[in-house]
This record gives structure tokens, C-alpha cells and sequence, in this order.
């Protein structure tokens, strides 16, 4: 999914906020950054600032229009820091991620205007969706860096979401029937250790059920609870 995301800047004034930004991506796993009409570059102050990410820098793409930018690209998402008269669909940086995790195999691309204006109006014309960054009223400068930074974040929390949902859904959950075993394993052995007493084992059996229920126990996680029951057992049995 990520590495299918462009970041593209346009007319970014300040190499140094080049270098942030492949910084910025790196850390979050992207590595597509592409340039539109850069004041300066290639620079040593975007290497500088780049700190480490200069594979990131080496690999960027330099374009002279934003068309030729958004080649190949299914979706685009402009950034925009203030309310249009015509806006197109408008996003927070979380409902980006969530968006994009549900698109892990088209090619799109997420663009930045230039440090001092922004997107213009034609530039976001070419986009599907705009983006609005959630911040303080009262304050709300960001500087791109930042901007690109917490944009990827959220993409990154929605893929590493996406994939532990995928991992989870991969697992076979315990069977009703093995579940029911190791109920009656777990009954057998906490009254070996006195855990249960003859007033409440009815109760605290239903409480334990309930607890296991909410975990949606896997299969292999059950194998592994009777395993445990049942070492518990031989030392019990050793011990006598």
C-alpha cells in the first residue's frame, strides 16, 4: 500500500523542507517523492536535512507539471489549509489513511503546494479529494515537513491496521467443541488447586466463559491454554 503512495511537493522554496519531507516519509515507510518545479535541487541542505533518507532523495522524480506529476494516478488528495468555494470532497488526515488502506493496490498520490501559498485553486482542480489537517484554531501553522509527516503517519496506522485485521482473520478461531473441552479442563483443574469453592463455582465458571468469549480465542491459543492446564496437572500429580 505504501510504497503505491506519491508525495508530491510543488514549487517547494526551501531545499531543506525537501530534505525533511524525505526524512518525514522514510520514517514512515514511503519512499515515492516526487517534485514539481523545485526552486533548488538537488541541494546540500536537502541532503543535510534529510538525515539518513537519501536513498529517498536519489529516487525522487523532478517534473515540470503537475500533470506530468499525477501520471499513472487513480486518486489524488490535495492539501489545503483554508475553506474553498467550490471544495471538492474534504477528508481529515485520519479519514485519509483509512481511505488509502482500502486501496492498497492503486496508485495515488498526496500533494503539497508551496510553503508560502499553498495549493492554488487550479492545482486543487485536479484533485479528487482535499485534505484538511485537524489543528489548533487558534494556531494552526504547520510547516510542510510536519504536514507531510503527520499525513503518512496516519497511512501508516491504517496499513499496519489493515494488516493485523488481515493476520487476525487468518487465524482460525477455537471450535465451539474445543472451547467446551477445555471449560471442562479448566473446571477440573481449578478445583485441584482449591481455586473454586463449592458457593461460587457455578458463578465464577460463567465469568471465566465470558471473559474467554470476549477474547475470540484462536485455535492454536487453545492448544496452548490446555497445554498449560495440563502441565499444571503433572506437577500436581508429581507433588502428591
Amino acid at each position: 500500500m505504501l510504497e503505491n503512495v506519491k508525495i508530491v511537493l510543488i514549487e517547494t522554496s526551501h531545499p531543506g523542507n525537501i530534505g525533511a519531507t524525505a526524512r518525514a516519509m522514510k520514517t514512515m515507510g514511503l519512499s515515492q517523492l516526487t517534485l514539481v518545479k523545485p526552486k533548488l535541487f538537488p541541494d546540500p541542505e536537502a541532503s543535510a536535512r534529510a538525515s539518513g533518507a537519501d536513498d529517498v532523495l536519489q529516487q525522487a522524480t523532478v517534473c515540470g507539471s503537475l500533470d506530468e506529476a499525477l501520471v499513472g494516478c487513480e486518486w489524488v488528495i490535495g492539501t489545503s489549509v483554508r475553506d474553498r468555494e467550490l471544495p471538492a470532497l474534504l477528508l481529515d488526515s485520519r479519514e485519509v489513511g483509512r481511505m488509502v488502506a482500502k486501496r492498497p493496490l492503486s496508485l495515488g498520490a498526496i500533494v503539497f503546494g508551496s510553503e508560502r501559498v499553498g495549493l492554488t485553486n487550479e492545482q486543487l482542480h485536479h484533485c479528487h479529494y482535499h485534505v484538511k489537517i485537524p489543528v489548533n484554531p487558534v494556531y494552526g501553522s504547520l510547516n510542510l515537513a510536519s504536514a507531510v509527516q503527520i499525513i503518512c503517519y496516519e497511512m501508516r496506522m491504517a496499513h499496519m491496521e489493515r494488516l493485523e485485521k488481515e493476520q487476525h482473520e487468518y487465524e482460525p478461531l477455537a471450535k465451539n467443541e474445543d472451547m467446551s473441552q477445555f471449560y471442562e479442563h479448566l473446571e477440573n483443574v481449578l478445583w485441584q488447586v482449591d481455586f473454586l469453592k463449592k458457593h461460587q463455582s457455578h458463578k465464577s465458571m460463567l465469568r471465566l466463559k465470558r471473559l474467554f468469549n470476549r477474547a475470540q480465542v484462536e485455535q492454536r491459543e487453545v492448544n496452548i491454554l490446555r497445554g498449560i492446564l495440563t502441565a499444571v496437572e503433572s506437577t500436581l500429580e508429581r507433588g502428591t
